[in-house]
């Protein structure tokens, strides 16, 4: 400045090199909107070459909405009146898209306006790195949450009783409503206590101690202790792990007079006895569907496998069919087991075998089992076939055999009828445990004929 107070004059070369280099960018725009001169700082190049931009309405490199904005605020801009700022965004063809924040200035001589920008990118590039930044926060913290509840919820509803504490404090960091029963106390109460005040005779170093140590032995075994509050026999199961840089101890309760594992040899037994006992087994749903048979019942049906039986009826595998099986689960179901009941298995090859079925009823759960245990009598039954000759023959029997010589054939055969059907009928009913419904079933017969026939055969009690 001048000692009158004006400036000096400036060359126009100066003029356009002080302009090019106090702004990032700076856009000279005639008053009818076609940009004049461009001009890119020379220590800012990331622009790259923006010389074509000049001769072109400056809405050809400004997207739709910074039109509008550019238009309102050069309208109210004076000469002399000041400035105004407006961020625009760009978007050339022959680069991406960029904000620029411009300032205004309205030129006296043709109302041409000068802009002078700062590039925003930079800004823009901050502030996308903060968003992502708060969305990877954000995602964190759901994914923290979502883990929170899944931990909260299968700790509430396991039926064990767990415990954590913190290996440094010895205290109570969390635990479930079924540790809490069997320590005698409300979670809330418990959260925080010292957990050896919790059992009778143990001090805090002691028992934390006791506990690390049997955590880190090859085989864990539960130590008993008596909970203070519940006075309740425990069995304390101890395991360490590490989170967060923390070690705690994760404890499981069990009561100990139910505790006590089934032992692995009887186990072990059962398991063989299944799979290499000479007897079948099978596994029945209330219907009477296969679920699993062992190796012995295949033997005895001549099945390939397990998968061509499971899901079969047993009464595919029963002479009588259905009749049988019915038979079976109405006896079962009413007296809870059925033993030694004859009957002929039918095997894949259209063969038949005598088999005596043992059979037990499980409806201590949900959806009750079936359990068949089949011995193959075959050889048995075929050395019981032959009478003895100091044997006891049955007095039908006898009857029919004083008739030979004395009576017609006709006649023997009439009378060995009689004999046949009574026969007949007492097994059926013994078959059934003198069920009729059932007896009847078995023989083709309506129930009246079964009656029918009882009477005459004097099988009717005097009641009936």
């Amino acid at each position: 400045m001048l000692a009158d107070g004006s400036l000096p004059s400036l060359a126009p070369e100066l003029v356009r090199d002080v302009v090019a280099t106090a702004a990032d960018i700076s856009v000279l725009v005639s008053a009818e909107g076609l940009i004049r001169t461009v001009m890119v700082n020379p220590h800012h190049p990331s622009f790259g070459q923006l010389s074509g931009w000049a001769g072109k309405p400056l809405a050809e490199v400004l997207t739709p909405e910074s039109i509008n904005k550019f238009r309102a605020r050069s309208e109210g801009l004076e000469p002399g009146r000041g400035s105004a700022s407006v961020e625009l965004n760009h978007a050339d063809q022959r680069n991406f898209e960029f904000p620029v924040r411009y300032i205004l200035h309205r030129l006296p001589e043709d109302r041409s306006i000068l802009m002078l920008g700062r590039d925003l990118r930079p800004i823009a590039e901050v502030q996308q790195q903060l968003v992502s930044a708060q969305l990877a926060m954000e995602r964190d913290y759901e994914t923290q949450r979502e883990m929170e509840t899944r931990y909260r919820v299968v700790l509430d509803v396991s039926r064990d009783a767990m415990v954590l504490v913190s290996m440094s404090t010895g205290r109570i960091v969390d635990l479930n409503g079924a540790a809490g029963v069997l320590l005698g106390g409300v979670r809330q109460d418990l959260l925080g206590a010292a957990v050896a005040q919790e059992f009778e005779g143990r001090r805090r170093g002691e028992f934390m101690e006791t506990m690390a140590n049997v955590a880190a032995s090859d085989s864990i075994t539960p130590i008993e202790l008596v909970a203070r509050r519940s006075q309740k026999r425990l069995l304390v199961t101890p395991r360490v792990f590490r989170a967060a840089g923390e070690r705690l101890l994760l404890c499981q309760l069990d009561p100990a007079e139910v505790a006590q594992p089934v032992s692995d040899e009887l186990s072990d037994g059962l398991a063989r006895l299944y799979h290499e006992g000479v007897d079948g087994i099978v596994f029945a749903d209330a219907e009477g569907t296969i679920r699993g048979a062992n190796e012995a019942f295949l033997n005895m049906t001549d099945s390939s496998s397990l998968a061509s039986v499971r899901g079969r009826s047993l009464a595919d595998f029963l002479a009588r069919g259905t009749v049988d099986l019915r038979v079976l689960i109405d006896s079962v179901r009413r007296t809870g087991q059925l033993r030694l009941y004859a009957t002929r298995l039918t095997t894949d090859f259209a063969g038949q075998i005598a088999a005596e079925i043992s059979a037990t009823w499980l409806d201590d759960r949900e959806q009750p089992l079936l359990v068949l245990v089949v011995r193959d009598v075959s050889r048995a039954d075929t050395l019981r076939r032959p009478v003895p000759a100091t044997g006891v023959i049955d007095e039908p029997v006898r009857n029919v055999m004083e008739l030979v010589g004395n009576s017609t054939l006709k006649d023997i055969v009439a009378e060995t009828t009689d004999v046949v059907e009574k026969m007949c009928i007492e097994t059926a009913l013994e078959l059934t445990r003198n069920n009729r419904v059932a007896a009847a079933e078995m023989l083709s017969l309506s129930r009246q004929s079964l009656y029918v026939k009882l009477r005459k055969f004097g099988l009717l009690n005097k009641d009936e």
